[in-house]
């Protein structure tokens, strides 16, 4: 590591003390580790603090530095032992803030090189389960995920399910974190075992990182998952902003609700189906049903468009996706399923079940899911819901707009027949229909 980015006279002031990035010093009071300098001011020296948080300190004439240590060595990685006796999972790597560490030549965040640093980071991992694989079939960060890469981890689980695995860990970007979780709920329908998705809201370089412990809770759960009856796809990260517990939810149910929280991840219109410590203490909600396989089902069809609903919205974004040639709209419509009918908007041409109703003449399925995240759609309240209804809309009652999507996506990959395209959506097929009334208690739980 070298310090070339800096200005001369603090490049001066550091070799004068034998100090070069990776060394611990104190800095006018302050602890910490110099780190090298990726850009920005030169005159300005980077710190990382204990907290895992970088710090700038301008350098003059009346900073203070001291050494306290040599620089940190980089060493070869220990291989990671695990006892075979214990419950034997993979993990399947495919990047994001959970697969990241600290580039002291920049100063910033990058992927991790190799499985072994994943499993080096959480040590703990060798008292539960025995990982007989870290599988790292493509990198890419929870932005760049698309159905593709969800195909290739549907067969990725199966084939790891299939060699014998009780489980399957997958880590990603929690960007896109609850897509995934339903995509694989869809393309692995009735999976016999648990497959749990697992990100980090914090990067490994900060004191508050919740990666390592969301992992060392799925595999709790996992070890645990046969004897407690818990089964299929969900996610599982922190429950609080504390280190308190995990909360296993169905991936058909599970949404991101905050950008930076670490407890960001909530099931909507439904109850988690586990909490766990990080003692291995699980408390159930819901159990598994008995009829379970191992297979994956991957077809899909990308030709789906979500759309959010928006007063004086123009109905014309729709006839741009027929246009294009989309096959689904999944419509976030207002309140329990509105969107503008003619007898109500100042210019007709504003109205979107005229719209709707020549795109599904044309073959286009289309569906109404709830703006409002929470609660679910009706048809028969509203005269505008009703009217969209004879259009042919088919409303999804509780099931989450992203969801919605995916799930569409599923089903036009399996039939175009618009008619058994609204019997599957209105089938629930992974959980993501509430069967009756959507439970009262289960809002912002």
């Amino acid at each position: 590591m070298d310090n070339s980015n800096y200005s001369k006279k603090l490049k001066a002031a550091l070799k004068k003390k034998d100090i070069v990035p990776g060394c611990a010093v104190f800095v006018n009071g302050k602890k910490g580790v110099i780190m090298p300098k990726a850009g920005g001011d030169c005159d300005c020296l980077v710190l990382k603090l204990k907290s895992g948080y970088n710090i700038g300190i301008r350098y003059d004439k009346n900073v203070k530095i001291e050494k306290l240590g040599e620089p940190v060595k980089i060493t070869k990685l220990p291989k990671m032992e695990f006892d075979s006796s214990k419950p034997r999972i993979s993990i399947i790597a495919i990047g994001g803030t959970i697969s990241s560490k600290i580039d002291y030549k920049t100063g910033g965040v990058t992927t991790l090189l190799n499985p072994e640093e994943l499993l080096c980071q959480v040590p703990e991992l060798k008292k539960i389960v025995n990982v007989v694989k870290v599988v790292v079939p493509f990198t890419r960060m929870g932005e760049s995920v698309n159905y593709q890469d969800w195909q290739v981890l549907a067969k990725e689980v199966e084939k790891r399910l299939k060699d014998g695995d009780v489980g399957v860990i997958i880590t990603q970007g929690t960007d896109s974190l609850h897509y995934t979780a339903a995509a694989l709920s869809f393309m692995l329908p009735n999976v016999g075992k648990p497959v749990v998705v697992v990100g980090s809201q914090r990067s490994t370089d900060r004191g508050s990182s919740d990666g390592a412990m969301n992992l060392i809770c799925a595999a709790h759960l996992i070890a645990k998952a046969n004897d407690l009856g818990v089964r299929g796809v969900g996610t599982c990260l922190h429950g609080s902003m504390s280190d308190d517990y995990c909360l296993f939810i169905r991936g058909t149910r599970v949404r991101k609700l905050h950008s930076s929280r670490r407890d960001a991840f909530r099931s909507v219109n439904s109850k988690p189906v586990a909490k766990i410590t990080q003692k291995g203490e699980i408390e159930v909600y819901e159990k598994s049903g008995d009829d379970y396989k191992i297979l994956s089902d991957t077809k899909y069809d990308p030709k789906v468009a979500l759309i959010k609903f928006t007063p004086g919205a123009d109905p014309d974004i729709i006839n741009y996706y027929v246009k294009k040639g989309y096959k689904g709209i999944v419509i976030e419509a207002l309140g329990l399923g509105q969107v503008s009918v003619e007898n109500w908007v100042r210019n007709k041409k504003d109205a979107w079940v005229p719209v709707i109703d020549k795109a599904v003449k044309k073959g286009v399925a289309v569906c109404f899911a709830c703006q409002t995240v929470y609660g679910r759609v009706n048809p028969y309240t509203y005269s505008e819901a009703r009217q969209a209804k004879k259009s042919g809309v088919i409303f999804l009652r509780d099931m989450l707009s992203e969801v919605a999507l995916v799930k569409l996506s599923w089903v036009l990959g399996h039939t175009k027949d618009l008619k058994k395209v609204e019997e599957l959506m209105r089938t629930d097929l992974a959980g993501e229909i509430t069967k009756g009334r959507t439970e009262i208690d289960t809002f912002l739980i």
